[in-house]
């Protein structure tokens, strides 16, 4: 079976056409860490499934960013600027193609919606789904009307002031952000900074940070062990994950992203390939201070950790779930589940390449 990876910042994005949504180093730097997590663990995981002809998309105009190892993994150099075109061409005559991009300014549903008008076979929800969750405020519209607990929010227009009466604490965040893009905490109204792009206000939700995934596909959904998301304590950087939620808080958000994917679903288009839902577990017993942040329409980084812990291939049972198959992918813990992201400057994650 042939499958084309392609991740946005490593397969050649940074220097397409559409670099602006990533207005801060500090994202950049985020995304291409996170980026770079996620694809090594894709071609790790299905260089296990044994049944996968792997062809990489990788930036030919960087210093490598994965090192290398052997094995049947064609590794595709994409010249400065030519990233979409090249994944087009890949991507209409593959049996799979899995798309990892920013939500923001199209980057993801872009790239969805051309291989798809080329012919190709894309891992990936339909399109409204896709759009819908990238805009943060309208994902909270709809999991709030489809019964799904949300913080309080309302959307901040270009340069927006503090709006009177908004409870404090709060936390501001671009509309279609990823990487933390525009994330900030707010103990005072003097602490909402102009910015020229729409933002989502919402109350600040206290607990335990946990990204739950899906395996989706048209005879049902696969919820993936809730994972226990780790930040820095002093900049709220994004550290990686540990599968070690106990029983009753991994049923509870298993349950709410469950409700989630469901109600975005009603809202907008079926759901397919890899979705994830972040939120935040409060602190009563009864999941009454649960809350649930954003839906994200594709792989998230939740991925590196649960291939890892897993004893089948995960990639595997991602494209069986989408094809409209019954996914056997063990739901036991094999192996250690915890992962780090590492930072820019740190060691490479190994990528196999042939």
């Amino acid at each position: 079976m042939r499958v084309v990876l392609h991740e946005w910042a490593c397969s050649g994005g940074l220097h397409g056409p559409q670099t602006a949504p990533l207005p801060s180093s500090a994202t950049l730097a985020a995304v291409v860490a996170e980026g770079r997590a996620m694809l090594a663990a894709l071609v790790a995981d299905g260089l296990r499934a044994g049944e996968f002809d792997l062809t990489l998309l990788l930036d030919a105009s960087r210093p490598p960013l994965l090192s290398a190892a052997t094995g049947p993994v064609h590794v595709e150099p994409v010249p400065r600027g030519a990233e979409l075109d090249r994944l087009v061409a890949l991507g209409a005559g593959a049996d799979w193609t899995l798309i990892v991009a920013p939500e923001s300014d199209g980057l993801l549903a872009d790239r969805v919606a051309a291989v798809r008008a080329a012919g190709g076979r894309v891992a990936a929800p339909q399109g409204a789904f896709i759009a819908r969750a990238a805009d943060k405020h309208a994902t909270a519209l709809a999991l709030a009307a489809g019964g799904v607990p949300v913080p309080a929010g309302r959307r901040l227009g270009p340069d927006e002031t503090w709006p009177p009466g908004f409870a404090l604490p709060a936390v501001v965040k671009a509309l279609d952000g990823c990487g933390g893009d525009g994330f900030a905490r707010l103990d005072t109204p003097a602490d909402l900074l102009p910015a020229p792009r729409p933002r989502r206000l919402e109350r600040h939700a206290a607990g335990v940070s946990v990204g739950v995934s899906a395996l989706c596909g048209p005879a049902g959904h696969r919820i993936l062990p809730p994972v226990r998301h780790l930040f820095s304590a002093e900049d709220r950087r994004f550290l990686g994950g540990r599968c070690d939620l106990p029983a009753a808080l991994a049923d509870r958000a298993a349950t709410l992203a469950g409700r989630a994917i469901a109600a975005l679903e009603r809202a907008s288009a079926p759901a397919a390939g890899w979705v994830g839902v972040d939120m935040i577990l409060g602190h009563r017993d009864d999941g009454d201070a649960d809350r649930v942040l954003e839906v994200n329409p594709r792989l998230t980084t939740s991925f590196v950790g649960l291939a890892r812990a897993g004893s089948a291939s995960l990639l595997g049972a991602l494209l069986a779930t989408a094809a409209g198959k019954v996914a056997r992918w063990p739901g036991r813990r094999e192996r250690d589940g915890s992962y780090a992201i590492a930072t820019p400057d740190g060691a490479a994650a190994d990528v196999p390449s042939g």
